[in-house]
């Protein structure tokens, strides 16, 4: 384990000692654990969505001289079904798929499409149906849009650090929302507690022993991305930084690139000190929970608990962890606002600016860049997990408003 000191700010890294080799096959355990054919399923079903289009993957060559490697690319889920997000492709198709097994179970003989749900042919049912959800505001705001779009209600549990914003933004997709008292794993366990009582469908991202369905419907939503980097890029990563909350989004992109690449890419764990359960698990080898004591900005990432599912995939595949001070998710968002010569200024949320943020940290550290195996001939992949998904936060962090920073990029062209 690497600990960097800048300056009353903590850089943690840490190489996972229990990976494979990056040459070698998906294990057969794993895809049972996560097929290959619920990625393609899910796949073939967002696809079909209204609306549905790939994000954009950026090439940032002015940031990639900028950090002494070949190629920066980033991944913008901003633009992700208008929901300003990644999230939106995996709690939403997790409702359509807790909406069809349902209505098999009451007794639909044909299989379930996206389609049919959207437009409303089995409406005088679902309407009666009610998904819920814990959230720290990205994931809710996905399954309140896909309780929308296939026809169900939705509460949705926020705990009490989730800001207004975020908390209306869910609102606005018709989500009854509920604030309760502790923190984003409190909001988990109050979340399957009103469910049992009342009959609701959990839609959550976090496995445990005895919920992993739902869990498994969310990654494989979340692959989707991977399936668009292989198809956009001209040269596919070596390096990939993964923001991990419980883990989801980095075990689907691992897993994805893994079964589709002879080589699986460099996977890098990223959370933030305050919340670091991932990091903590791969150092210890074994899946370790953390206590929450202060809240980071990096909210999406404030998960003390990794999930079941996700675990084994990143135990066997990641090829190392690092958490970072918010103060580094901050510059990230920044430095994407105020771009190298050369690149397009980009509106990038707290975790997205983290991705950024943690190479930003390793400058002048040849030691530490060496040890995540990232040299000059490095191609490395960020996911811009979300834009400013809260706008208040947002122009407070950066100093200027989404808006602002683009029409800034316009009058530069």
């Amino acid at each position: 384990m690497s600990n960097l000191i800048l300056g009353d700010t903590l850089v943690r890294i840490v190489r996972n000692a229990n990976a494979r080799p990056h040459d070698a096959p998906y294990p057969d355990a794993l895809n049972r654990l996560l097929p290959i054919t619920d990625f393609d399923r899910a796949f073939a079903e967002i696809c079909a969505w209204p609306g549905y289009a790939p994000t954009p993957l950026i090439d940032l060559p002015g940031l990639a001289r900028e950090l002494g490697i070949a190629h920066l690319l980033y991944k913008e889920e901003r633009h992700r079904f208008g929901l300003n997000s990644f999230k939106a492709l995996g709690g939403a198709y997790a409702v359509m798929r807790v909406l069809a097994a349902e209505l098999t179970k009451r007794g639909v003989k044909e299989p379930v499409a996206s389609k049919d749900l959207a437009d409303g042919r089995w409406r005088d049912v679902t309407r009666a149906i009610t998904v819920a959800s814990a959230t720290d505001g990205n994931h809710g705001r996905s399954v309140a849009w896909g309780a929308r779009l296939f026809g169900c209600r939705c509460v949705i549990f926020i705990h009490e650090a989730v800001s207004e914003g975020r908390k209306a933004a869910i609102e606005a997709f018709g989500a009854e929302v509920i604030r309760i008292p502790g923190g984003y794993d409190d909001s988990i366990r109050h979340t399957f507690a009103q469910a049992a009582e009342h009959g609701w469908f959990v839609v959550q991202d976090t496995a445990t022993a005895t919920y992993e369905d739902v869990p498994r419907d969310v990654t494989s939503g979340y692959a989707v991305m991977a399936r668009e980097v292989l198809d956009q890029a001209d040269q596919l990563p070596t390096h990939v930084v993964a923001q991990a909350g419980v883990g989801g989004l980095a075990s689907a992109l691992l897993a994805q690139f893994w079964m589709h690449m002879p080589e699986r890419p460099h996977v890098i764990v990223l959370e933030p000190t305050r919340a670091d359960c991932v990091f903590q698990s791969i150092a210890r080898g074994t899946r370790s929970d953390v206590q929450i004591t202060d809240e980071t900005i990096m909210a999406g990432l404030s998960c003390g608990e990794v999930s079941t599912l996700a675990w084994p995939i990143l135990r066997d595949g990641a090829a190392a962890a690092m958490a970072i001070d918010d103060r580094f998710a901050i510059e990230g968002m920044r430095r994407f606002a105020d771009p190298s010569p050369g690149d397009p200024a980009i509106v990038a949320g707290e975790c997205s600016g983290g991705a950024l943020g943690a190479l930003l940290a390793l400058r002048g550290q040849p030691e530490l860049r060496a040890t995540l195996g990232i040299h000059a001939t490095s191609r490395i992949l960020l996911i811009g997990t979300e834009g400013d998904t809260d706008p208040t936060i947002y122009s407070q962090a950066v100093g200027r408003t989404a808006a602002q920073v683009l029409a800034a990029k316009r009058v530069s062209k």
